[in-house]
């Protein structure tokens, strides 16, 4: 898709190239379209899980909009973090960042019921985990043999399990609805189906960056058939858009810091995986932009920027930022390289932080509306994962690791009250089912012999052995 217009096609693959302003600006800005709901949805799904989100009535529900506004506020910086650099910090390459999926099932249970009080521990744990993820930049092209697709498309595959109960929550009403006479209700339902078929319709059916923000302009005419249906008003829309301003700065340690074990192993245990999938999208972007192979300093520098911008989050209020896939994706489309078209994104994205009416309009957004758009995400997470799981050589002991560590890991999340007598912190790391999994996948891999015998595994199969040779 790339044009004469823009530039030459050296130029394009250049990344210090810098497009003419009237291509650049436009072309940046769709890398904003194109993660913005994603980007600011973990921040939802937190406050909505400590108990001040959608539908909750709770005083602190103002608060939510502050979160939304560090999320995009802190994926702005990070981004320039890559784009721009800060010594080796950064990249040097169009590398857009955003809140992560990832951290969702270690944060869900740090805060689950206990308010903005339970956010001291969550943003503790955002800054060390985050300086931790930073140093994990010396070390990257190290580790990156104890994780394999074996290990990182169950973690992935994981995440999305784990997260895809919460849009069918969203979808039905809310979990303050539940219990109610209205969750689960068809004019619930009809508005998160509206939002599946629009982001689907869009998403084959249309091209270029209709398709790409399939998932934006989903929410979007979702929220027109709410207006339509009276779930939401424009009395509401104006109230919320009266009551932000106009300009905020964020707030150092607004929510207090504390020191959670749980939390901070939580967080640095995330970082390896979250370290790993950047390493993937600046291989993706040098191979689809460039023609050419990730240097060790590049993919050292996107680390180092992944783990500072998401410690300078959790100071003001952010949550933990990684490279986003969907505009590795983009890049590949437009043909564009520039480091700068990014830039241009991230001033944008920062411009939105600063501005709290922005966060208010997204406020108003049905919680059922925002569930069509969830289970969408979440659901290609899952998939995501399996994609990863396809590079796999599915021999008997590739075999053997994923399925011990599927179902302790997944047994947890379905079945926390199974650990009620572990301490407290343990509690936490176990029933996110996430680590559990990902620990025992790590060290089976590490341990176990390479070769397993064909019959070793039929008696445990149940006559359903498989017979997939893999890809590697």
């Amino acid at each position: 898709m790339a044009d004469g217009a823009i530039g030459t096609p050296a130029q394009l693959r250049d990344p210090n190239y810098t497009p003419p302003l009237a291509r650049a600006v436009p072309l940046g800005i769709q890398h904003v379209l194109a993660m913005f709901v994603s980007n600011v949805t973990p921040a939802i799904i937190v406050a909505g899980a400590a108990g001040f989100g959608f539908g909750s009535n709770s005083p602190d529900f103002p608060e939510l909009l502050y979160l939304i506004q560090m999320s995009m506020l802190f994926a702005g910086v990070a981004t320039l973090l890559q784009t721009v650099t800060l010594g080796p910090v950064g990249a040097a390459l169009p590398i857009v960042q955003g809140t992560s999926f990832a951290f969702l099932p270690i944060m869900i249970p740090l805060v689950a019921g206990k308010g903005v009080d339970g956010l001291a521990a969550l943003y503790g744990g955002v800054l060390i985990g985050g300086i931790f993820h930073g140093l994990l930049g010396l070390v990257i092209g190290k580790i990156r043999f104890a994780l394999p697709p074996l290990v990182t498309g169950l973690v992935v595959t994981m995440i999305g399990l784990a997260l895809v109960k919460v849009g069918i929550q969203y979808a039905a009403g809310g979990v303050p609805a539940i219990g109610t006479p209205e969750y689960g209700s068809l004019l619930n339902w009809s508005a998160a189906l509206v939002v599946i078929f629009a982001t689907l319709g869009l998403k084959f059916f249309a091209r270029g960056m209709l398709s790409v923000s399939a998932v934006l302009l989903g929410l979007i005419i979702g929220y027109i058939y709410a207006l339509m249906m009276g779930m939401v008003t424009f009395d509401a829309i104006g109230t919320s858009w009266s009551r932000a301003a106009s300009f905020a700065l964020p707030v150092p340690f607004k929510y207090g810091f504390e020191f959670s074990f749980a939390a901070i192993l939580g967080f640095c245990l995330m970082a390896f995986v979250s370290a790993v999938e950047t390493v993937g999208d600046v291989s993706g972007i040098t191979r689809g932009g460039a023609k050419r192979e990730a240097t060790d300093k590049e993919i050292a520098g996107a680390t180092y920027a992944d783990g500072l911008g998401s410690a300078v989050a959790g100071i003001f209020g952010g949550l933990p930022n990684t490279s986003f896939s969907q505009n590795v994706g983009l890049i590949a489309m437009t043909g564009v390289m520039s480091r700068h078209v990014v830039t241009i994104g991230a001033l944008f994205l920062i411009l939105c932080g600063l501005v709290p009416k922005v966060g208010a309009i997204i406020r108003t957004i049905p919680i059922e509306v925002l569930g069509g758009g969830v289970i969408v995400m979440f659901g290609m997470v899952v998939a995501a994962g399996i994609s990863m799981l396809s590079d796999v050589d599915w021999n008997r002991r590739n075999m053997v690791i994923f399925a011990i560590s599927l179902s302790v890991g997944l047994g947890l999340q379905l079945e926390p009250g199974a650990v009620q007598y572990l301490p407290g912190t343990l509690k936490v790391l176990m029933t996110s089912g996430l680590l559990p999994a990902a620990l025992i996948a790590i060290v089976l891999n590490l341990i176990l012999p390479a070769e397993l015998a064909d019959e070793a595994t039929e008696e445990v199969s149940g006559g359903m052995a498989g017979n997939g040779e893999g890809s590697l």
